[in-house]
């Protein structure tokens, strides 16, 4: 039998409860800890646009920007601590109302995801950027007029971070597609016979999500492609219809 037959509504409420104090909890104490790390955060994030701008500096336009960049970097450390940690009540929370064969499926999901989204990001981090921000830094300073070239650091910030955040979500197309083949939605029949309009899909998405120059596109398109083709190599053979 299993627990939540034992469970009275008022206990999963009790649990649940407890789960989120727990989880905010930690994102408090993560909080804090970000506040002291937020520093380095900083210096971790404009290292790839210094990296090809080694005399180059970032503006600070108002009284209030270095509070607000410290406090925005120390909130997305908390997240970053506290997603993984959340993540986990959730699964110690509904793991017993599961079945096994559920229970089999979930897991991995709940493992592969974080990680999914550290590659995308480190992916973006250590290949787009370089890209990106040399071709930003050339274009700017080869303008026909005198020009100055400073960056605001809160808009500089925001990219890198959205960018990063684009990144780690585009890695989890694997993830979607294995999970909707596993619980039948989606054939691998269907998937290939799609594939040419997926690659029309990834264009776009790609052209929308990323900066308006052409390196970025293929950065983000390339290899949202190939992650599209190794899903299919780990989907089931048989189809929805074969198994009816």
């Amino acid at each position: 039998m299993r627990k939540t037959a034992r469970m009275t509504m008022t206990q999963h409420f009790t649990e649940l409860r407890r789960r989120i104090l727990w989880t905010f909890a930690v994102f408090v104490l993560a909080l804090v800890a970000g506040w002291y790390v937020a520093p380095w955060l900083q210096w971790v994030l404009t290292a790839p646009l210094f990296d090809v701008w080694p005399d180059g500096e970032l503006l600070y336009t108002g009284l209030t920007d270095g509070l607000m960049i410290r406090f925005s970097l120390a909130v997305l450390f908390g997240l970053f601590v506290t997603i993984p940690f959340a993540l986990w009540q959730v699964w110690a929370f509904v793991r017993p109302g599961l079945h096994k064969k559920e229970q089999r499926i979930i897991w991995p999901v709940l493992v592969a995801s974080p990680i999914l989204f550290l590659i995308g990001a480190a992916f973006a981090f250590y290949v787009l950027f370089p890209f990106v921000f040399g071709f930003f830094i050339e274009l700017n300073e080869s303008a026909p007029v005198p020009s100055v070239v400073l960056p605001e650091a809160t808009n500089y910030l925001a990219f890198a971070v959205g960018m990063l955040k684009i990144f780690g979500v585009a890695f989890q197309l694997p993830l979607v597609l294995v999970l909707l083949n596993r619980i039948g939605v989606l054939s691998r029949s269907w998937a290939i016979k799609m594939r040419r309009y997926v690659i029309v899909l990834i264009a776009v998405i790609a052209a929308v999500l990323t900066p308006p120059d052409v390196v970025s596109q293929i950065v983000l398109g390339v290899p949202m492609w190939l992650l599209f083709e190794i899903s299919i190599l780990f989907m089931r053979k048989d189809n929805i219809n074969e198994n009816r």
